[in-house]
């Protein structure tokens, strides 16, 4: 079982090195209200740094159209935001990461949506599963609504993830990618390398336990 991992709320070079060296396949970046929000200026900055093949994502709430417009200046790969956000029209090689809120209505909210292309290697045509907080808050999903919607369509795994518990939370939902901020951090808002490592490391070990059969 091949899991994505995707490393949110990148503020700085330090946390971006943490999530490259420790294999992430995707990087976030919060341009909305939160403790980890970075300017665009920031992020244009940072983004130079961003090895090729790991995807570039532009993360906010529920956002309008000129604010997911204005990252589309860019160079993300993908816009992230909750569903109801005045979404832009994307050209073909960026794509939208609709972020659905844990609820008992989930399934019916996932199917309005409709489905788009996917693609194996990469996070186009998933949606992000939060917690009912929503982002950075660190409070998990219903792991059988989880599981249902995952049975569905390609579901990025968000909410309440750490090291110590996305591997449990991997066997029991079958997400295609799982995605951490909170879980990776010591102090605040800041990516602690250990931690990092740690989650990739409990993600890729799920994989190879499936491969041998344990």
């Amino acid at each position: 079982m091949s899991v994505r991992v995707k490393i949110c709320g990148i503020r700085d070079e330090a946390g971006l090195e943490a999530a490259c060296a420790a294999g992430a396949d995707a990087v976030g970046f919060v341009l909305a209200p939160s403790p980890r929000r970075v300017s665009l200026f920031e992020a244009r900055r940072i983004l130079r740094l961003v090895p090729r093949g790991i995807e570039r994502i532009a993360v906010f709430a529920r956002a309008t159209l000129r604010e997911l417009s204005a990252a589309l200046e860019l160079d993300f790969d993908a816009l992230q935001a909750e569903a109801e956000s005045e979404w832009p029209e994307l050209d073909a090689r960026r794509f939208a990461l609709p972020v659905l809120r844990d609820g008992a209505d989930l399934e019916r909210r996932a199917l309005a949506l409709g489905r788009t292309e996917t693609s194996p290697n990469s996070l186009r045509g998933a949606l992000v599963l939060d917690g009912s907080a929503g982002g950075g808050q660190g409070s998990a999903v219903d792991g059988a609504r989880a599981r249902s919607l995952a049975a569905l369509r390609p579901v990025v795994l968000a909410g309440g993830l750490t090291p110590a518990n996305v591997a449990a939370r991997i066997r029991a939902v079958r997400p295609f990618a799982v995605d951490v901020s909170s879980g990776v951090e010591r102090l605040r808002a800041q990516k602690d390398p250990a931690l990092v490592h740690a989650f990739v490391r409990a993600v890729r070990t799920v994989a190879v336990q499936a491969e041998v059969g344990t």
